[in-house]
């Protein structure tokens, strides 16, 4: 068994792994970066270890200082946690170079899933259906024209995917072919800023179609087994806000094909540890998306209805144990669900929020489960995304969960930062989310009418109010590790949305000038000086907490000047472009 692990990341699942590993006895550190010197995983862990300033490449990212913090703890083993370098063959084959476990597969493993174009061709070896498609021949690489071509030869709309890709980046829908052109550079920009590599792979594009993923594990004894499906179709900008398992309305014959699917899947490929197969699910046929080589975000849904701790299993298959379960001995008990709080505006086109937490008041109850990697005093962070907690709610019927889950967002209270949780309330009591069946592309399509019904409780919650808010321990599953405390809390009237600085659009004033809305890097300049620039158009194109933000003209104008450059970190409210005084009306 493994006796001293090194968890390499931070927020909540840093929280998470180190829980479990704890309650297994085993010794367990954590890397930080400065701008986390104090933050919650810091403060659980048995030790802590500096490996650089916050940008993510100068730190959570930096395989050499985390394998120095390992040698320095003396680790037996490294979790990776997701994100960050959890999905990185280099990485995996230096710990393993390194003669330390890595709680994960093996690093070809990672390799070949993690190259879509790889993965689409050992699935179709394996007979996994496949969504039809294009990818560049091994070994070689395709001009854009010919893309472009490609594309038409599928029919639109196509989806522009990056090869080396995941957690929903460097995707695009293109529905028309003038569009093409234009989306494809941006994938090729993200997917080379996120990934290190610009190369890019064309599927069809499914409409109507849910996204279903299956939790395998393998061990070492070359035995594989599925924990059930999730349902993940609640997506924003290919961005996951709920989970649940199992995925409703589902036929049993369905869901023991897409189960046999995805273990046929990892077996192909001499899978080890967890897993997901995605899929793409509609009129009753599926088919093989990717393949995630780690835990999942969502992994809690997957927990719950299980009873298992699949942190655990991780760590004990990693040490060489056989899976603790058979395929006919893994339960199914009830319905989760989870939901995604993040630090966003969602009325800002979910600019995120970053700030100091003032306040929080997480609501307690049976069937609830809150992980998070923040309390009360910590700073949410420009550096990295804008994920606060994850709630998750278990109960006997869907039905029950959904109201749990609508009570528990409503309850929840967080000053400091603006958060998601009124939306995700009216969301998940939606009348076709009460269905079961949408697609992917439903949230989308209903977000306008959502964002309005929403705004009288947006309101509502910038009112000044005075409540005690106690605090303890959950009667259920919580990875904070703090004693139970009281403290009064006193909200604050905020700023109406539009004001200060947190709108991407300059507002309907004669301002002649855009700011930067929050800390980020100038990825694409879109516009030069002197040109004249209609409505909506694109000015400029920034990153920050992970996510690209596009900047547009609020009217017609001429551009002055542009005192910012492509690759600038700028702070906020710094002058990003200025128009001429003879605006165009």
């Amino acid at each position: 068994m493994i006796r001293r692990l090194l968890v390499a990341n931070r927020g909540e699942i840093a929280c998470r792994v180190l829980r479990t590993a704890q309650e297994m006895g085993i010794e367990s550190a954590v890397v930080y970066s400065t701008a986390d010197h104090n933050a919650l995983p810091v403060r659980m862990a048995d030790a802590a270890f500096a490996v650089g300033p916050p940008p993510s490449d100068q730190s959570y990212l930096n395989i050499e200082a985390i394998l120095a913090a390992a040698r320095e703890w003396r680790a037996d083993a490294i979790h990776p946690g997701y994100g960050f370098l959890s999905e990185n063959a280099g990485f995996a084959r230096a710990v393993e170079d390194a003669g330390l476990i890595f709680v994960g597969p093996p690093a070809h493993v990672i390799a070949d899933m993690g190259s879509k174009a790889r993965a689409r061709q050992l699935m179709q070896a394996a007979n996994v259906p496949v969504i039809p498609g294009f990818q560049s021949p091994e070994g070689s690489t395709t001009d854009d024209g010919q893309l472009q071509q490609e594309a038409t030869a599928i029919g639109y709309p196509v989806l522009i995917k990056a090869v080396a890709g995941g957690g929903g980046r460097g995707l695009r829908v293109v529905h028309r072919e003038e569009q093409f052109m234009e989306a494809l550079k941006a994938v090729r920009r993200e997917a080379s800023s996120a990934f290190g590599d610009a190369s890019v792979l064309l599927e069809k594009y499914l409409t109507g179609a849910r996204h279903i993923e299956v939790q395998v594990f393998a061990d070492t004894q070359g035995q594989v087994i599925h924990l059930h499906e999730r349902d993940c179709s609640v997506q924003r900008r290919h961005q996951k806000l709920i989970e649940e398992a199992p995925a409703p309305g589902l036929s049993e014959q369905l869901r023991q094909q897409m189960g046999d699917a995805a273990v046929q899947a990892a077996r192909a490929i001499g899978y080890v540890g967890a897993g997901t197969v995605e899929f793409l699910m509609r009129d009753n046929e599926f088919w093989f998306m990717e393949m995630n080589t780690r835990l999942q975000v969502e992994h809690p849904v997957t927990e719950a209805v299980t009873g298992q701790d699949l942190v655990a299993w991780q760590l004990r298959i990693a040490s060489g144990e056989p899976l603790p379960l058979t395929q006919q001995d893994v339960p199914l008990q009830g319905h989760a669900m989870e939901a995604r709080l993040n630090a966003e505006t969602p009325a800002l086109d979910f600019l995120p929020s970053a700030g100091r937490l003032q306040s929080i008041r997480w609501p307690i109850g049976p069937g609830l489960r809150i992980d998070t990697g923040y309390m009360a005093g910590d700073t949410v962070s420009v550096h990295y995304d804008s994920l606060l907690a994850k709630l998750i709610v278990h109960a006997p019927q869907r039905n029950d969960v959904i109201r749990m889950m609508a009570e528990v967002l409503q309850q929840i209270r967080v000053e400091g930062t603006d958060t998601n949780a009124t939306l995700l309330a009216t969301l998940v009591q939606h009348p076709d989310f009460l269905s079961g069946s949408m697609p992917t592309t439903w949230l989308e399509e209903v977000l306008p009418a959502l964002l309005r019904d929403t705004s009288a409780a947006t309101a509502a919650d910038r009112m000044s109010i005075r409540e005690d808010v106690p605090a303890g321990p959950l009667r259920a599953w919580r990875n904070l590790t703090h004693n139970p405390f009281s403290r009064r809390y006193h909200l604050q009237e905020k700023p109406a949305p539009g004001h200060g600085r947190d709108a991407t659009e300059a507002g309907p004033d004669r301002s002649n000038r855009i700011v930067a809305p929050l800390p980020g890097r100038i990825v694409s300049l879109q516009v030069a000086e002197g040109e004249a620039v209609t409505a909506g158009q694109t000015l400029l194109i920034m990153e920050a907490m992970k996510m690209e933000h596009t900047l547009t003209a609020p009217r017609a104008a001429t551009i002055a000047t542009l005192p910012c450059s492509e690759g600038e970190l700028v702070a906020p409210d710094t002058v990003l472009l200025t128009f001429a005084e003879d605006i165009n009306e």
